[in-house]
């Protein structure tokens, strides 16, 4: 590639054998008139996710498209996600995890055209098809856009009601604050930063599918999930700086985190994860802002 290409996908992967060929060839799939470059970034995947993946770039008439890096080790999925996006070069950012894929060859046109022609957006996405595990395609149960969706205030309010394959924004982020590298879920912090840059836009367009149950939360207990929330919610709470948007967050999740906080804690007395001091710092956060919520209520 010449020059830097306008838009740079963004994809990890880790044991998606069954998946990663779909993904991939849906993202090559696209026709548009600038360039775009593919970043694959296999986490170590035990299976043949490696020998997919190089099939593709020797037999495909875009392969040329693809910058795979392989990891050694494995890295974890936010370190692996960080390195994905700090590779990226291109004036726009496409997410695309290795378990999901596009179905709409003009996607990136369309919303790459959207972005250029209203700068005051950041970033845009769109109307997603669930695939279930049983392969019927049904209609997004998982999220609901809401009325006044374009601002920070209502992600914060609502959480998070984007899905990661219908996502492209500005590259505009040139370095994560550390919170983000703590965090064990990356989308909705990623969209929250994103969201101090600019407003955000949905398309009704139809052109990703996202396999429910067999993404992250998938192959994890009730308490290794309410564990990762907990995590995302410290993070978030510690890099914001916006008291508003902090007790918005703190208001939405309080019954959760406050009714839910001792039960948890005497679960994971025994869990490797809690013996950890950087993940007690974090909780420690967390109780501390809901105590400084609940004083100034």
């Amino acid at each position: 590639m010449s020059q830097k290409p306008r838009v740079s996908v963004v994809m990890i992967t880790y044991g998606h054998e069954n998946y990663i060929r779909q993904a991939i060839e849906g993202v090559l799939m696209q026709n548009c008139d600038f360039d775009v470059e593919l970043i694959v970034a296999n986490d170590c995947s035990p299976d043949t996710t490696d020998c997919v993946i190089n099939d593709i770039i020797q037999k495909h008439p875009q392969g040329n498209w693809i910058i795979y890096h392989k990891h050694p080790k494995n890295l974890g999925m936010m370190p692996n996600f960080i390195f994905a996006l700090q590779q990226a070069q291109g004036e726009y950012i496409a997410l695309c995890e290795g378990d999901d894929y596009w179905t709409d060859p003009y996607k990136l046109q369309k919303q790459v055209d959207f972005l250029e022609a209203h700068k005051e957006y950041v970033l845009c996405f769109h109307k997603i098809k669930i695939l279930q595990p049983n392969g019927e395609f049904v209609d997004d149960f998982i999220t609901k856009v809401p009325e006044n969706y374009e601002n920070q205030e209502t992600l914060a309010r609502l959480g998070n009601y984007i899905h990661t394959p219908s996502v492209v924004f500005r590259n505009v982020i040139k370095e994560f604050p550390p919170e983000f590298s703590l965090s064990p879920i990356g989308d909705y912090f990623l969209y929250l930063l994103l969201s101090e840059y600019g407003k955000l836009k949905y398309s009704e367009d139809e052109m990703a599918v996202y396999r429910a149950g067999v993404g992250i939360f998938s192959s994890q207990t009730d308490i290794k999930i309410q564990s990762m929330i907990i995590k995302q919610y410290a993070c978030i709470l510690s890099y914001l700086r916006n008291e508003k948007i902090n007790n918005i967050i703190l208001q939405r999740n309080f019954d959760i985190v406050n009714g839910n906080m001792m039960t948890f804690q005497k679960e994971l007395s025994n869990n490797a994860l809690a013996k950890k001091k950087s993940y007690f710092d974090l909780i420690k956060i967390i109780i501390k802002k809901i105590t400084r919520y609940k004083i100034n209520q």
